[in-house]
């Protein structure tokens, strides 16, 4: 087997351990990585020392885009950079006619995923959209179940997302919080959901209206020791006196104590040039929001109520579908907080299948082994081997599902904003 040429554009942290780490321990058989490229030299270093087979990797700095094309000759880019950098590399890969995976979100407005749909369009590469959360398990059995007509035609989806203080408290210390650099959490985080939604029901968005408000952090924060911008949790001499800090660290030191699920929030690698992923979550500079709730009207009838917070005690969402026939429901706690709730924290995950005239079934799910309740494995396989082709759906998203993703969570920040029904038809196909 020929091997696949791949060069990676951003060695983010999820570079590191969703693609370069895998690719030379698991997938070197048919995957070749030809070349790393970042804005940031440390990077190359905090790469090496968690995957050493990547030693001897060519190396090469944002500038130098054409010239590591020029030099590696890859087939392929993998695209894991700051989120308003996706549509540059995106487009400037299928100008050369590569494939390009992109990790969600595939750029952070409407406008620029336009782009990269009508440059695919003339380009001999295709775009994938590494949605992982598809391949979750439950999420897959929810498709097939929709699939299988157990609720008839879907009309409504209520879907409630919580992130989990540390967890959501993340976003804000880093380059997320600003608006030009993620699109907002409703692009960078909830595209995620609205693209499960997407596929479950296979909805075209058409409508949307939102509400939001920067509520947790920011400087009106309820916990905001004082107004002062610029401040860094590394320096800060007000760290004891952050409550969101105080749970996870003790009096003597700023190091965080195990706990929970957080630690996979936690960086590793910390080798930054000029950058810190401690920025304090309540500067006045953020321009996000932290909780939102959204409608969606999609072209086949289909409703969608949706909410998103960042402040939660546990994390983890509840979930139905309805339809003309029953309905689905299907929920996931985690960290701390979900202690409290054992009955849902045992094991596993399940679906309840409540037929319209008959009695409930539950379904029970086994979790996968890997991240995203073993969804990583999967999608890796569908990148690196090529889709499994026993699958009898389709699972591995393209930019026209980037786009759809995209377009609502655009909508929800410009509804919040703006006020208004975001009509998506003139775009959206």
């Amino acid at each position: 087997m020929k091997k696949k040429r791949y060069a990676v554009c951003g060695v983010s942290t999820r570079a590191i351990g969703m693609y370069i780490g895998p690719m030379m321990k698991n997938f070197s058989h048919c995957a070749e990585l030809v070349g790393m490229l970042d804005i940031d030299p440390l990077r190359f270093k905090a790469c090496t020392d968690i995957v050493p087979e990547a030693k001897n990797v060519p190396t090469y700095m944002a500038a130098d885009f054409e010239k590591m094309l020029a030099e590696t000759k890859p087939d392929a880019l993998l695209v894991v950079s700051m989120d308003c950098t996706h549509v540059d590399y995106i487009i400037g890969g299928l100008e050369h006619d590569l494939d390009v995976i992109c990790e969600k979100p595939m750029t952070t407005n409407t406008a620029d995923s336009l782009r990269v749909l009508a440059a695919e369009e003339k380009s001999k590469g295709k775009v994938i959209c590494t949605f992982n959360y598809r391949y979750n398990p439950v999420h897959r059995k929810l498709r097939e179940l929709v699939l299988a007509g157990k609720v008839g035609r879907v009309t409504h989806v209520d879907l409630n997302w919580y992130i989990d203080i540390k967890h959501g408290s993340s976003y804000f210390h880093r380059w997320n919080r600003m608006r030009e650099n993620s699109g907002s959490l409703s692009i960078h985080k909830s595209s995620h959901h609205f693209d499960l939604v997407n596929w479950w029901v296979d909805g075209i968005p058409e409508q949307v209206h939102a509400f939001g408000a920067l509520n947790h952090y920011g400087p009106d924060g309820e916990f905001n020791p004082s107004k002062k911008d610029d401040r860094n949790c590394d320096t800060c001499d007000e760290f004891m006196n952050c409550a969101y800090k105080r749970r996870w660290a003790t009096r003597n030191s700023n190091l965080f104590v195990p706990d929970d699920h957080i630690n996979s929030f936690e960086s590793k690698v910390t080798q930054y040039t000029n950058y810190s992923p401690k920025m304090c979550m309540f500067d006045s500079k953020i321009n996000i929001y932290d909780t939102f709730i959204a409608n969606v009207k999609y072209r086949n009838g289909v409703l969608l109520n949706y909410s998103a917070n960042f402040s939660t005690p546990y994390e983890g969402y509840r979930l139905a579908i309805n339809g003309t026939r029953g309905r689905l429901e299907s929920m996931e706690f985690i960290g701390a907080g979900a202690s409290q709730l054992p009955k849902f924290h045992e094991g596993g995950q399940f679906i309840d299948y409540f037929p319209i005239f008959e009695s409930r079934e539950r379904i029970d799910i086994s979790a996968g082994a890997g991240g995203h309740g073993g969804g990583d494995p999967l999608i890796l396989e569908d990148i690196f081997l090529g889709e499994d082709p026993n699958r009898k759906y389709d699972i591995l998203a393209k930019s026209v599902d980037g786009l759809r993703a995209i377009a609502i969570g655009d909508a929800v920040y410009n509804s919040i904003k703006d006020g208004g029904i975001q009509d998506l038809t003139s775009f959206i196909k």
